[in-house]
């Protein structure tokens, strides 16, 4: 019986072709979306996984959740005094490491280059995270002075592998450290949120002999804090008695006289290292991390692609049921129970569903490399093991041969014998389910243009994105780091003078806030009759930084080198004596906009001559600041992030950044700095980026994201057309005699392709209704993750709406008008 029905259903898919390539290709497509996408779903939750004893690895991490200012924001850093404190409280805490992200300088050749991703631990990192090893063993990291590379540096600086025993020497902090290796690592899978080439073991607090508030400062987040519990743990239990901790090792500070604790705002939590990835906290990361959500977004619309693909199939199978009809009625006149109809009619839709996986896993592993490539994802594909294909694709195509089938096969079945062999009834004439399929071509189309809306958007945020005012010139800068280099300390204002002389330069400045730099540094600041600080954002720039960024003065002026008061320069390390001076002398200031705001002006004006205090440090006091100036409100950051509230600090040395602002050609300008950056430095590198290249980088996961839904929106209107496609063909062959008719009785072939169109026209049209409020909803609610965002215009709704209806319109309208052109002969002598 089985061999009969597989008999049976090739030869319903020979000879209908056409019905069987729109089956199997749309099938095909649905089903290789669903299975890269699972590869990247797993991809996305593999992260740190494959470290060993990684259930009871964790990092360390500050949440601000409620801060004073109202901007919450989650960090995977902590300050260094955290490690020890949590190491000292918990004795469930087996060990812990502090480690500082690093790109200290190399001389190699008498070419000075930056070392890229290495580390810098305070103890061993090994014992708490277990990294593989290549060579050597785990205990390399039980010293200061020691390190671990991975096999790619060991080759990049040796030239081999075999570097066990060998020493690296280091450029940091302006002093060259010696560092014996004693392990070669593995290099480090994709699927990590460590990044790393190299990892070096110090004794901090020799390191930060000139530095020591950084010992103690529980709010300089520079690093990264990982502990090691012990089997059994119960992590809920530590993460619910950090509350107590903060108020056990966090000590008040009186600011102003006000009672101010760093604990107030923050809120450490142990993350697991497995969830770190896919984790709430994302500001800090070693590497850009991702969201539930976003890997939740790409699941739904996998499953809506493969949705559409299933109910071309059901569309399709009762659109043809007219010609099975009398194959069923013959059946069970021969006999044939319904049970034995069903179960035929769902094995021919299992037969199409294996071949469609077939084609699917053909096509997923041609598309896997491109896509991996286009997501610079590590992503594998195998058929058998813990992770493997086969299984996913065995059952996708279960799951698909049923959904696709059952219904088609209880309608089939349902058809009477006797209602169907009348002798002067048509095949073509048996009843089908017209309502049912215009519902579903309805939601596939509202599938495909709700798509093709977000598409729109989310490219359109994204160009809006780099064109928005940032409220300062943002082209034509050319943006140097390594200013902070211990080498260069006292040598800022002279490099900047020789930047100037080079032709085509026409401003240099020095900050410590340029292009999307991605530090942060916050103060508390006072304002008179209010006990409460308010939080400003503290940078230092110099005198030149206005006319280099471009900055727009609103009230007031900036600063002049001619006026002691303008400038707050100290000695490195700082002496205390000269911050005591400072702090009684007091000093002039630049706020921007929202600060003058947020200080209590409600126009620019009206801040300029106020004096206010600034918090310096616990021991020194606060030291006044008269406001001078007022500068126009500029968004250093991306869009997604808060606007910041900005005093600017006025100095002769110490930022770690310059901007060159210049006019001709960027690729000689370029070199004409580098020159000269070279002939005064030899052991710090130069690293420079036009601030178009940083823009762009800045918005590359929103690139990302847009080319994502592009796909997938052409992949729901490709799957759609080609299901109304077959619905065309079909409805059209059903109506071959209405149409003979019609061309009899004078109607022009015009007039019958508008009706057919008419037809299958009103189901997008409907479409767009319930799409347009769907995808209003959903994309107003992404744009409000942005600070600033473009408006949500009917612009995209009617773009995809057109446009989907200009797809479906073209897909039928030259079906439509071969039929239409048809001998009316021919179609009245059709049976």
């Amino acid at each position: 019986m089985w061999r009969n029905y597989i008999t049976v259903a090739f030869r319903a898919l020979a000879k209908n072709r056409t019905y069987s390539l729109i089956n199997l290709l749309g099938l095909a497509i649905g089903m290789a979306a669903c299975l890269l996408i699972l590869v990247f779903i797993r991809y996305e939750n593999s992260f740190d996984r494959w470290v060993p004893d990684g259930e009871n690895t964790y990092q360390f991490q500050t949440w601000y959740a409620n801060p004073r200012d109202g901007n919450p924001f989650f960090l995977q850093a902590s300050a260094y005094v955290s490690e020890e404190r949590l190491k000292k409280d918990f004795p469930q805490v087996e060990s812990t490491v502090y480690v500082l992200g690093g790109s200290p300088s190399i001389v190699k050749d008498g070419q000075a280059t930056t070392a890229k991703n290495y580390l810098v631990a305070n103890g061993d990192l090994l014992a708490v995270i277990d990294l593989p090893l290549l060579r050597g063993s785990k205990n390399a990291l039980n010293a200061p002075d020691t390190a671990v590379v991975t096999q790619s540096e060991a080759i990049r600086q040796f030239g081999t592998d075999a570097v066990i025993g060998r020493t690296i020497s280091l450029i940091q902090k302006g002093k060259t450290y010696d560092y014996r290796i004693n392990a070669v690592l593995k290099d480090l899978p994709k699927n990590s949120h460590l990044k790393m080439n190299a990892a070096f073991r110090r004794d901090f607090p020799s390191y930060f002999a000139q530095e020591q508030e950084f010992l103690t400062c529980w709010g300089c987040t520079s690093g990264w804090v990982y502990a090691k519990l012990k089997p059994g743990t119960d992590v809920a239990a530590i993460n619910a008695a950090m509350p107590a901790w903060e108020k056990r090792n966090i000590p008040d500070e009186n600011f102003g006289g006000t009672r101010e604790n760093a604990g107030d705002d923050a809120d450490w939590k142990l993350v697991p290292l497995a969830d770190v990835h896919l984790g709430k906290a994302q500001a800090g990361a070693m590497t850009p991390g991702n969201d539930r959500a976003t890997i939740a977004t790409f699941a739904i619309i996998a499953a809506l692609i493969l949705g559409m693909a299933v109910v071309n199939f059901i569309n399709l199978a009762t659109a043809r049921a007219g010609q099975r009809a009398r194959e069923v009625a013959l059946r069970k006149v021969l006999g044939a129970t319904r049970k034995q109809l069903i179960g035929q009619f769902v094995g021919e839709s299992l037969l199409v569903a294996a071949i469609a996986v077939v084609i699917a896993l053909a096509l997923a592993e041609l598309l896997l490399r491109p896509f991996a490539a286009f997501l610079d994802a590590d992503l594998g594909f195998r058929y058998l093991g813990a992770d493997g294909m086969l299984l996913p694709a065995i059952g996708l195509m279960l799951v698909v041969g049923l959904l696709g089938g059952l219904y088609p096969a209880f309608f089939l079945s349902r058809f009477q014998p006797a209602s169907v062999l009348k002798a002067n009834k048509s095949s073509a004439e048996t009843p089908g389910t017209g309502r049912l399929r215009s519902v579903l071509v309805v939601a596939q189309f509202a599938i495909s243009i709700g798509l093709i809306i977000c598409t729109a958007i989310v490219y359109g945020q994204t160009v809006y994105a780099r064109s928005a005012d940032p409220g300062y010139k943002r082209d034509h800068i050319l943006q140097l780091d390594n200013l902070s280099r211990y080498q260069l300390i006292g040598r800022g204002e002279q490099m900047a003078e020789r930047m100037k002389r080079i032709p085509g330069v026409v401003a240099v400045g020095r900050t410590d806030i340029g292009v999307a730099t991605g530090n942060t540094s916050n103060t508390g600041v006072l304002i008179p009759g209010n006990p409460q600080s308010v939080i400003i954002g503290r940078y230092s720039v110099d005198v030149g930084f206005r006319e280099a960024m471009g900055l727009e003065l609103v009230a007031g002026r900036w600063f002049d080198r001619n006026r002691p008061m303008d400038d707050q320069t100290t000695s490195f390390p700082q002496k205390p004596e000269e911050v005591r001076a400072l702090v009684a002398r007091g000093s002039n200031v630049v706020v921007n906009e929202y600060a003058a705001k947020k200080l209590g002006a409600k126009t620019p004006q009206e801040i300029i001559g106020k004096v206010f205090r600034i918090g310096i440090a616990a021991q020194d006091g606060e030291m006044p600041m008269t406001v001078v100036g007022v500068v126009k409100d500029s968004r250093f950051r991306s869009v997604r992030d808060p606007l910041d509230p900005i005093v600017f600090l006025g100095v002769r040395e110490g930022p770690g950044n310059m901007v060159i602002r210049y006019d001709g050609d960027p690729a000689v300008i370029r070199a004409a700095v580098e020159r000269a950056w070279k002939e005064m430095v030899s052991d710090v590198p130069f690293e420079a980026q036009f601030s178009e290249a940083i823009v762009e980088d800045l918005y590359k996961a929103e690139d990302v994201r847009a080319k994502i839904f592009a796909g997938f929106a052409s992949l729901a209107v490709v799957i759609a057309c080609l299901g109304l496609f077959g619905l065309a063909a079909f409805t059209a062959e059903r109506r071959t005699k209405e149409i003979g008719i019609r061309k009899v009785l004078g109607a022009r072939t015009g007039d019958i392709v508008r009706l057919l169109v008419w037809q299958f026209s009103r189901p997008v049209l409907i479409a767009n209704v319930i799409a347009w409020p769907v995808a209003w909803w959903l994309m107003r609610d992404w744009l409000n993750g942005f600070d600033t965002r473009m408006p949500l215009s009917p612009t995209p709704f009617l773009l995809a709406g057109t446009l989907a209806l200009g797809i479906a319109v073209a897909t039928i309208a030259g079906h439509s008008w071969r039929v239409a052109r048809q001998n009316p002969i021919k179609s009245l002598r059709y049976e």
